[in-house]
């Protein structure tokens, strides 16, 4: 849906999500989605946008609030239940936008962190990930990502796009209990259901021990490590950009099988 005329920036939309305090399991608001925000809220100040903060879930979530503390003059809330599609529901809700912010990942709710992806594969928009901080230029935003080892680097994507927000992005957001008082959060009944066909074959339940990461076993020496760990040398490995989805699959099997990282 991208083209190469410029577009104006008019809108914004920032997806919210809630979350839960790790200890205590108390509702909360999504640390990355108040740095995004922050960041839109700066953006429409700088450029005299209309700035829509959308929620798809139960508008009666305790954590919602805190968003119109945090800067929100008003939380509009898409009404879907755990089976229906939250990905097609806020997409239909921000076609029209020029912006569409959202933080990397929930927290403590269905974080698998697809939504920004789903999203822009519904609207066909230009998707920048991992932003620590965003401007407008020439009808085009401004990106700049966070990379591993304290590197950034510069992006440019032309509007209308999605940009999710890396938790460490350069967003300051600060709580006023005034500004939770003076603002709303409405639930919008303008958005029709989408059931979720792939609802079913999931199950949600307690956490009970963390994932166990697969590691390639260190044969490097501990001076080989230190190295690089204070350098950007490559580690070795492969790019795989050309060939089917099946011959990729095939090349990650391999490493899996080379470093006995699964039984087969």
């Amino acid at each position: 849906m991208n083209t190469n005329a410029k577009v104006k920036l008019q809108r914004i939309a920032v997806l919210v999500s809630t979350g839960r305090h790790p200890v205590s399991g108390a509702p909360r608001y999504s640390r990355n989605d108040a740095a995004a925000l922050e960041l839109g809220r700066k953006l429409a100040q700088q450029h005299g946008a209309q700035l829509d903060v959308i929620h798809a879930g139960d508008p009666t979530d305790l954590a919602l609030p805190e968003y119109l503390a945090l800067g929100a003059q008003q939380v509009e809330v898409l009404n879907c239940t755990p089976e229906d599609d939250a990905a097609q529901a806020l997409a239909t809700r921000v076609r029209e936008h020029d912006l569409v912010l959202t933080g990397t990942r929930a927290e403590g709710a269905h974080d698998s962190g697809m939504l920004p992806y789903r999203v822009a594969a519904l609207l066909g928009y230009a998707l920048v990930g991992a932003a620590v901080d965003l401007d407008m230029e020439g009808g085009q935003a401004r990106v700049r990502q966070f990379l591993p080892k304290g590197l950034r680097r510069r992006v440019e994507a032309a509007l209308p796009a999605v940009v999710a927000v890396h938790p460490l992005a350069e967003a300051k957001p600060a709580y006023a209990y005034a500004r939770l008082r003076a603002g709303t959060v409405w639930p919008s009944a303008a958005i029709a259901r989408v059931p979720n066909t792939e609802a079913a074959a999931w199950q949600s339940g307690p956490v009970e021990r963390k994932p166990v990461k697969l590691v390639a076993a260190e044969r490097r020496s501990g001076h080989a490590r230190m190295l690089g760990a204070t350098t950007t040398e490559s580690r070795g490995g492969n790019v795989v950009n050309a060939g089917t989805s099946v011959e990729k699959a095939q090349v990650i099997l391999a490493y899996l099988r080379e470093h006995q990282l699964i039984d087969d």
